[in-house]
């Protein structure tokens, strides 16, 4: 196999398991009453960007987009694949071969700065969620959220490795 279709797999692969390994801490969060992301409200941003519409006071006040829930889960596996594919981009294919727990804690942790700079102001929560009644616990939530994911890089990327081997 050459090493772009190399590539393009692990990513798929990793990312895919990582970002269903931090769909299970999340359904765990909300057996105990704390909520996460609803992901048809990241389909309805994405749904108003083609008008031009990046920033929201408040999305849950935002039109309703076709199909929403739909986009917001498609989008949240392919940022996960994204966020993989950046793993392999600065670690290598080689790591991804042999993969070890710091990389993939090092890109996890750093791929917080999404939601806390990004996504939550876009949404109307605000940077790092300022706007919402507990932002230190909204921002290490994420921050938590974020670190399980990358445990979730390193199990998909050993899971992997196994599969496809050298």
């Amino acid at each position: 196999m050459n090493k772009t279709t190399e590539f393009v797999i692990r990513s798929v692969l990793i990312g895919a398991g990582a970002t269903m390994v931090m769909d299970l801490w999340a359904a765990v969060l909300r057996r105990f009453g704390v909520p996460s992301l609803n992901f048809a409200f990241l389909g309805r941003w994405l749904g108003h960007l083609p008008q031009g519409r990046w920033l929201h006071a408040k999305i849950a006040e935002s039109a309703p987009i076709r199909g929403e829930l739909f986009i917001g889960w498609c989008a949240h596996y392919s940022i996960g694949i994204t966020f993989a594919a950046l793993l392999l981009a600065v670690f290598g294919l080689q790591w991804a071969r042999s993969p070890t727990l710091s990389p993939a804690l090092l890109i996890g942790v750093a791929t917080v700065v999404a939601p806390l700079f990004i996504l939550q102001p876009a949404l109307g929560a605000g940077v790092a969620s300022l706007k919402t009644p507990t932002p230190v616990f909204n921002s290490l939530k994420s921050l938590l959220t974020h670190t399980v994911f990358g445990v979730g890089l390193f199990l998909a990327a050993r899971a992997t490795a196994s599969l496809i081997g050298d």
